[in-house]
């Protein structure tokens, strides 16, 4: 079981976030909580826990103070921040500073709490069989660093090897949800980020451009339904988010060099 502290000054919240979901089912022990940063920080320093799903704003010391102090001693407990509708500049701090998520308390539902839970889970049996694997062939690991995680890319594997939270999480978006239809607008509302700022934030993170990434996933992804199945082509367009067939030819022979058709007939 994962261990999990819950720092959150409102008793009642606090309560209902122990309510809405079974934890245990989940992979998840709840170890403690506190009612403010101060007292979590000595909970944290004389036990780890795993995961800190951490108010942003609370007396005496604030979440973002606590992850900040948190990564300071070293520690590399996962955070998952508790904020309010419109805090973004809080919410921009505390990716910045490596929290992995953060979950709207108005609006926090029990599949919001399962969705990060799951993501949280995957992260830290990575890290830990990364780790395991590492100890057993002898090898030294460094300590951890305090920046996010990928949920569903490794760092290694992203653009450059970027390692900011927000283009992460768009990353790890498109990876989970690239046959949908994605835009800007609809990146930029996952971010909470304004459009030209992700626009160019992407494009200085990663080297390219963000339709030009989405294609080349699609692109990418379209290869293994040529390679593995006898789906139509534009079956196989629609499969990975193209909903124009001429369309998807025009970009995937602009990437490839050839056509699907004829990809599939030489593979």
């Amino acid at each position: 079981m994962w261990k999990v502290l819950l720092v959150e000054d409102e008793t009642f919240v606090r309560e209902s976030v122990k309510e809405i979901i079974r934890w245990e089912d989940m992979g998840f022990t709840l170890a403690g909580e506190a009612g403010n940063g101060a007292e979590a920080l000595e909970l944290i320093r004389r036990d780890p826990p795993d995961l800190v799903l951490c108010d942003i704003v609370m007396p005496q010391m604030d979440g973002l103070a606590l992850l900040k102090e948190t990564r300071k001693a070293g520690i590399a407990s996962k955070f998952v921040m508790l904020t309010c509708i419109g805090d973004f500049e809080s919410m921009r701090q505390a990716m910045e500073f490596g929290a992995s998520n953060y979950i709207l308390k108005l609006s926090m539902s029990v599949k919001d709490l399962r969705e990060t839970l799951t993501k949280i889970s995957l992260e830290l049996s990575a890290a830990s069989a990364s780790s395991g694997a590492s100890a057993s062939s002898g090898i030294t690991s460094p300590a951890p660093a305090p920046a996010q995680e990928p949920s569903a890319r490794r760092t290694s594997a992203l653009p450059n090897g970027t390692t900011h939270p927000e283009v992460i999480k768009i990353i790890a978006y498109i990876e989970q949800n690239y046959d949908q239809d994605i835009t800007l607008k609809s990146l930029s509302r996952y971010v909470m980020m304004g459009e030209n700022y992700v626009s160019a934030l992407f494009k200085k993170k990663t080297g390219e451009t963000l339709i030009h990434y989405l294609h080349r996933i699609r692109v990418e992804k379209a290869i293994e339904y040529l390679k593995r199945t006898d789906l139509p082509v534009n079956r196989i367009g629609q499969q990975v988010g193209f909903m124009n067939d001429n369309y998807f030819i025009k970009i995937f022979k602009r990437l490839t060099g050839t056509t699907p058709s004829q990809y599939r007939l030489t593979r």
